[in-house]
This record gives C-alpha cells, sequence and structure tokens, in this order.
C-alpha cells in the first residue's frame, strides 16, 4: 500500500469556505480514483487560507493491467461497395472529375511548392458553377458522413453521387488557372475539397483503370 499527496496554492480562501473546499476535493478525487478502479483506505484533508491539501491512505501500490478494445465504425466503403458505385455513370464520370481535380492540384501544388488544402474564401467565388460546387461539396460531405457512421456505404455513394453535375459543370465553365493569382488560389482550394469530399468515402487517386 502507499499514501499519496496533493497539495494546491491558491488566492484566500475565507475561513467560511475552507470545510466545504476541503469535502469538495475529497469528493472529487474519490470520484477520479472510482473511474480508476482505485479505492483509499481513507482520505484526509487539510485547509489553510492559501492552501488545500489532501492525503490518500492505503491506496494499492500497483494495478492489474487493463486491455479495452474500442471498435468505431469504418471511415471508408469497402472495395464491392465502391466496385458497384463505379459501375455507374454517376460513378464513372465522377471518378473522372476527381481524377481531373487531382491531377490539377498534384501539378500546381509542385509547381508551387505548396499544398492548397483548405476552405475556400465564399467571398472569391464569382461564378455560379463554383458557387453551386462548393455549396454541394458541403451538402454532400456532411451527408456522407452521417452514412459512414451508419455504416451504410450505399448512402455515401448515393451521396457522393450528387457531385457528378456540379462538378462537370465546374470544368465545363469555369479556368481553374486563369491570371487572377486570387482566383487562382481560391479555385485551387476549391479542387482540395473535391479531393477531401471523396476522401470521406474512399481515395479515388488507388482505383486502378
Amino acid at each position: 500500500m502507499t499514501d499519496f499527496l496533493l497539495e494546491l496554492l491558491s488566492e484566500e480562501i475565507p475561513a467560511r469556505m475552507q470545510e466545504k473546499a476541503r469535502a469538495d476535493l475529497a469528493r472529487l478525487l474519490e470520484a477520479e480514483l472510482a473511474k480508476a478502479g482505485l479505492r483509499a483506505e481513507a482520505i484526509e484533508t487539510f485547509a489553510t487560507p492559501r492552501r488545500l491539501a489532501l492525503i490518500a491512505r492505503g491506496l494499492p501500490a500497483e494495478t492489474a493491467a487493463v486491455r479495452e478494445e474500442t471498435k468505431g465504425p469504418r471511415t471508408s466503403a469497402p472495395p464491392q461497395a465502391l466496385d458497384g458505385f463505379l459501375r455507374t455513370d454517376d460513378g464513372a464520370n465522377l471518378l473522372t472529375g476527381v481524377r481531373r481535380a487531382q491531377n490539377i492540384l498534384k501539378i500546381e501544388e509542385k509547381k508551387d511548392k505548396r499544398d492548397y488544402a483548405g476552405s475556400p474564401d465564399a467571398k472569391l467565388l464569382k461564378e455560379p458553377q463554383e458557387k453551386a460546387l462548393a455549396k454541394a461539396i458541403g451538402e454532400v460531405t456532411k451527408e456522407a458522413r452521417k452514412a459512414l457512421d451508419k455504416e451504410d456505404f450505399e448512402g455515401a455513394m448515393s451521396a457522393l453521387a450528387k457531385l457528378r453535375a456540379p462538378v462537370d459543370a465546374f470544368f465545363d465553365k469555369v479556368t481553374v488557372n486563369t491570371p487572377d493569382a486570387a482566383l487562382r488560389e481560391n479555385r485551387l482550394r476549391l479542387l482540395s475539397q473535391i479531393r477531401a469530399a471523396t476522401l470521406e468515402v474512399a481515395d479515388f487517386s488507388k482505383i486502378e483503370g
């Protein structure tokens, strides 16, 4: 068995509050010990105007090892679900758009020696197509996360499918590498959001073909 000493310094504690402060300290320690599966044989508390002290007596010198495994939901779709999605028109066309975004980012990030991760500035979204894409990415990301939390992979894929039209429209009408440096950076950030949204479900960069 071993003893544990805890000493706290503080601003002046009025005499009328010292007894409660001692009781609260003992109660809090007992609660934390209980969470750890420990129990003291006795707890003594002391107080002065500027100090609180506690001695927990009779604590075990060591505790038994505890192993705990927490299994959470999968964070990416299984191969069979992804394969089925990519066989659809929406899946195949979205894959083309995602790869285009990834390739542009890869080239520009290498050239600029920086990455463009992060959210775009809404004030710099000038074209209707980039505004629509930014809105769609936000909505799809939330929907896909909710589906993945329930391991509803078909639901996550259905959410991703909603990106096909706004991604296609963006690349059809918007020039990413515009001479305006601020717009260019903002559009590259928007492309990074396409990459991030799809990574919520699967890494499209690893898909062959």
